[in-house]
C-alpha cells in the first residue's frame, strides 16, 4: 500500500490528484493560469469541491484560454452565474475575467507567465522536509511576496494562503511529506 500525504487519501479524486499532479513542477502557461483561477475559486471552500467541479470549469471557461476569457462580456457573466457546475460567485467570476486580462500584461513584460511565477523561486522548486501535516504552513513570506506582487499587477483572489496552495500545487514548493511515496518522485 502506498503511503500518501494525509490529505491525499480517502477519496479517489483526491488520490488521483495527489498521485499524478500535486507538487509536480508545472511550466505550461495555460495550466498555470488554470491553477491560479481554481485556487482562487476555492477560497472559503474545500479543495475537493473544486476538484469535483474542475471539468465543468474547463468547459465553462473555454479550457482556461486567457485570450477567450479576457473577452467575456456581461452576457457571458450572466451565463456563468447560472451555471450550476461551477461556483457561482459573481466576484470570483469577474476576477477570473480580470485576471485573464492581467495575464497578458505579465506575458508582455516577462515573456511568459511561467517565467514570471517561477522567478519567485529562482526557477527551481523549493524542497521542504515536512514530516507531518501540522508542520506545513498555510502561507510563507514568499507566498506573501507573490501575493503582494500579483495584487499590485491587478490579480484578484490571490491572497498569501491561496498563493501558497498554488505554489504547492504547481510544484514551486515540494510539500509532500517526507514519507509520502511522491516526495522523491517530484524532488
Amino acid at each position: 500500500m502506498k503511503k500518501r500525504c494525509d490529505w491525499g487519501t480517502g477519496d479517489p479524486l483526491y488520490e488521483t490528484y495527489h498521485d499524478q499532479e500535486w507538487g509536480v513542477p508545472e511550466h505550461d502557461d495555460r495550466k498555470l493560469f488554470e491553477m491560479l483561477i481554481l485556487e482562487g475559486a476555492q477560497a472559503g471552500l474545500s479543495w475537493i469541491t473544486i476538484l469535483k467541479k474542475r471539468e465543468n470549469y474547463k468547459k465553462a471557461f473555454d479550457n482556461f484560454d486567457p485570450a477567450k476569457v479576457s473577452k467575456y462580456d456581461e452576457e457571458k457573466i450572466q451565463e456563468l452565474l447560472g451555471n450550476p457546475g461551477i461556483i457561482r460567485n459573481k466576484l470570483k467570476i469577474r476576477a477570473t475575467i480580470s485576471n485573464a486580462k492581467v495575464y497578458f500584461e505579465i506575458v508582455e513584460e516577462f515573456g511568459s507567465l511561467d517565467k514570471y511565477l517561477w522567478s519567485f523561486v529562482d526557477h527551481k522548486p523549493i524542497i521542504n522536509h515536512f514530516k507531518t501535516m501540522a508542520d506545513i504552513p498555510a502561507q510563507t513570506p514568499l507566498s506573501e511576496e507573490l501575493s503582494k506582487d500579483l495584487k499590485k499587477r491587478g490579480f484578484k483572489f490571490v491572497g498569501p494562503t491561496i498563493c501558497y496552495a498554488f505554489m504547492q500545487a504547481v510544484g514551486m514548493v515540494n510539500d509532500h511529506l517526507t514519507d509520502c511515496f511522491r516526495y522523491d518522485k517530484v524532488t
